[in-house]
């Protein structure tokens, strides 16, 4: 009897956020999903030890865990959380520790302006040199970190990394088993040079995202994630790119959209797999 092919298809937690880590590692059995994307918070809240377990017994592979990062600062104390991060995915065996580097010095989500660095060089410069003391320790403990290039709406916030170039550029001084890249199509699609730079990423991908990009956006862009085929985005040469650079691993469906999240997580699990079938195929 010929094997049945795996499935690449990762439900990303937050794209059912109302599901507990323990809630959605059950319906992705229920549904005949193979793969778990995860984050942080919630597995804290779950516990670690006990999400190992449940994924474990449910046989499922953690295609990433989200996030570290957030190095812009310069605090020490965040380099601590980030191997505690990299610890955690060590863990979880997850097949990366995604990586949103943070915005200027100074500038956090959601809050007004205080006192911030406008110098934008000089935070890229402070992702370099925390990666310096990341990477070998990541590596250390067998996992990968990937770096995540966000739109370029969010780099006085959340990401001074805005392209796949820039990704790579500081990927490129680390081994490709310390250090790789995410490419994500709600973050990457409007790069007129996306295409080369996937070419140019192979043997770096370490994840790939795909949600569409909702026009017009809502107030609160973060939540400007849509279900495949209800955006803008044309994932065929995106995701023909990715394989072609070789990408062998799962594939995550990240949506972050206040609907989404309001509506019943079963039915969103069932729409999203029916329009990666179409649009992404397995």
């Amino acid at each position: 009897m010929r094997a049945r092919a795996k499935s690449r298809f990762s439900l990303n937690q937050w794209t059912t956020k109302r599901w507990s880590v323990a809630e959605a590692v059950d319906g992705c059995v229920r549904h005949g999903v193979e793969a778990i994307g995860l984050w942080r918070q919630d597995v804290a809240a779950q516990g670690l030890k006990e999400t190992v377990e449940l994924v474990a017994d449910a046989g499922l592979r953690v295609s990433s865990l989200c996030r570290g990062g957030f190095l812009t600062s310069g605090d020490p104390q965040a380099l601590d959380d980030n191997r505690r991060a990299i610890d955690e995915a060590a863990e979880l065996d997850a097949a990366c520790l995604v990586m949103v580097v943070g915005g200027l010095p100074g500038v956090v989500p959601g809050r007004p302006l205080g006192a911030i660095s406008r110098d934008l060089p000089a935070a890229r410069e402070r992702v370099a040199e925390a990666l310096a003391v990341l990477a070998p320790y990541a590596g250390e403990r067998g996992v990968r970190l990937a770096l995540e290039p966000l739109h370029p709406m969010y780099c006085a916030d959340r990401a001074v990394l805005s392209t796949l170039g820039q990704a790579l550029d500081l990927a490129e001084s680390h081994p490709p088993e310390q250090v790789g890249v995410v490419v994500d199509t709600f973050h990457v699609w409007w790069d007129p040079n996306v295409l080369e730079q996937i070419a140019r990423a192979s043997g770096r991908i370490a994840s790939y995202q795909v949600c569409d990009f909702l026009s017009p956006l809502p107030a609160d862009v973060l939540l400007g994630r849509g279900v495949m085929g209800e955006g803008v985005i044309d994932f065929t040469p995106l995701t023909e790119a990715v394989a072609a650079a070789g990408y062998p691993g799962d594939i995550e469906v990240e949506i972050f959209n206040a609907e989404v999240w309001a509506a019943d997580p079963d039915e969103i699990l069932a729409r999203v797999r029916s329009s990666f079938a179409e649009l992404i195929g397995e």
